[in-house]
């Protein structure tokens, strides 16, 4: 589903909104899933916000950290680790009010199947690391650098 700019603006917004209410401070995952042998990184396009991002998702009240990247996986790209994800570090994003995000990396994934577009993802795949799309979120951007350079990860998202 491919909404208008300003749709997509008012949803976030009302999601953003809902969040802070149901749980004023959240803490979320957002997954580097990189294929060493194809050179390839997974990226997702949301409907209710513009660029590609790095798949990921809020820790849900009684879920572990890693139970939220391995939803997530599967909700936002058909795919699952065939080994345990790895903590990259834990970033404080200043755009939101008390939200930590957990960045992992995950270079050994299978995808079940094709991912198909709903009311949350509008387009999910993977690019050659040489060919990352335009429009990718600032954040996503850098996390992809600092890693490609060996660095580790800023401390705000």
């Amino acid at each position: 589903m491919n909404l208008p700019p300003f749709i997509r603006r008012i949803w976030g917004t009302l999601l953003q909104t809902l969040f802070l209410f149901k749980r004023p401070m959240t803490v979320g995952v957002r997954i580097i899933v990189h294929d060493p042998e194809a050179g390839t990184v997974f990226l997702v396009r949301h409907t209710y916000v513009s660029g590609w991002h790095l798949p990921g998702g809020g820790v849900e009240r009684g879920e572990t950290a890693m139970e939220a990247v391995r939803k997530e996986l599967m909700e936002e790209g058909r795919l699952e680790p065939r080994t345990e994800p790895v903590l990259l570090g834990v970033l404080f994003n200043r755009g939101t009010r008390h939200n930590h995000v957990l960045l992992y990396l995950s270079e050994d994934c299978a995808q079940i199947s094709d991912p198909e577009p709903n009311w949350e993802i509008a387009e999910a795949r993977a690019f050659p690391l040489t060919e990352l799309p335009e429009g990718m979120a600032p954040a996503t951007a850098r996390r992809i650098a600092e890693w490609q350079a060996g660095q580790s990860p800023a401390s705000d998202w």
